[in-house]
């Protein structure tokens, strides 16, 4: 399974990989621009009142315990509210689905077409893959939403009160159970089993806690949670892509290697 391990390295760069090829491919930039007004304001209103009745009151407690940490911890306490709340109403507007669209485009500018195919419909006339894009046939979640997550994540914000460690304990944990749900789809079109899907997540959990501590991180950077979740949606898929590749080398005659798809 060296094969595999060595496409999972660098996992925690793939999401600040996603951020680069967004801006890249033109044809992504329309999956975003129809939410991207929404996605402004909401954001940025939530931050401002975040900020406005909640930092200070926060810093001042934490200053009993941290003294001028307390402006440091503090100012990610308040970011981890605002990306818990904007991760709730977005929720509501449904922007899984254009999760979905970026991630299966990705695949598809990436030679993995005949993945995709196996869960939608795709348009034969030529066209930038995005526009491609059919109707899905089977279920298509990027991620499942997780009361269990939304809770965890709120229940671990209180770390933000241990001095120096507290941040990071919070990241990496947060990340730990974030990281898998970034690959909720390239497991549906996989056709994954759930013990299929857990042995998957087990093999590699490292790795996707530190994707999943990254994607946070930049999701807790105001106004742009959203936009950096769609940016991640697309360094998740490159990660697909490569272990795709990998898996594919491996099937060629004459060269060593485990079936993935197989022993997941």
């Amino acid at each position: 399974m060296s094969h595999l391990l060595d496409s999972t390295r660098a996992a925690y760069l793939y999401p600040l990989r996603g951020i680069y090829y967004f801006a890249k491919h033109r044809f992504l930039w329309p999956l975003f621009k129809a939410r991207l007004l929404p996605i402004l304001l909401l954001s940025t209103f939530i931050y401002f009142i975040l900020f406005f009745f909640a930092y200070l009151p926060q810093v001042a407690f934490l200053s009993i315990f941290q003294g001028v940490g307390a402006w440091v911890n503090g100012a990610f306490l308040v970011l981890g509210e605002g990306a818990a709340i904007v991760a709730v109403l977005f929720e509501a507007f449904f922007v899984d689905e254009t999760l979905v669209d970026i991630f299966d485009a990705v695949m598809v500018n990436e030679g993995q077409e005949e993945l995709v195919l196996t869960s939608r419909v795709m348009y034969p006339e030529p066209g930038n893959p995005a526009s491609r894009l059919g109707t899905p046939t089977t279920s298509a979640v990027y991620a499942p939403f997780s009361l269990r997550q939304i809770i965890e994540f709120v229940v671990l914000l209180p770390l933000n009160f241990i001095p120096v460690a507290g941040t990071p304990m919070f990241l990496v944990l947060t990340g730990y159970r974030a990281g898998p749900f970034h690959h909720w789809r390239y497991f549906q079109l996989l056709e994954l089993t759930k013990p299929q899907r857990k042995e998957c997540v087990r093999r590699r959990q490292l790795q996707y806690t530190l994707f999943g501590s990254v994607a946070l991180i930049l999701q807790l950077i105001p106004p742009f949670s959203m936009l950096f979740l769609m940016t991640t949606a697309a360094g998740s898929a490159l990660w697909a892509v490569d272990l795709e590749r990998k898996q594919q080398l491996a099937a060629q005659p004459n060269q060593p290697g485990d079936n993935y798809h197989d022993e997941p």
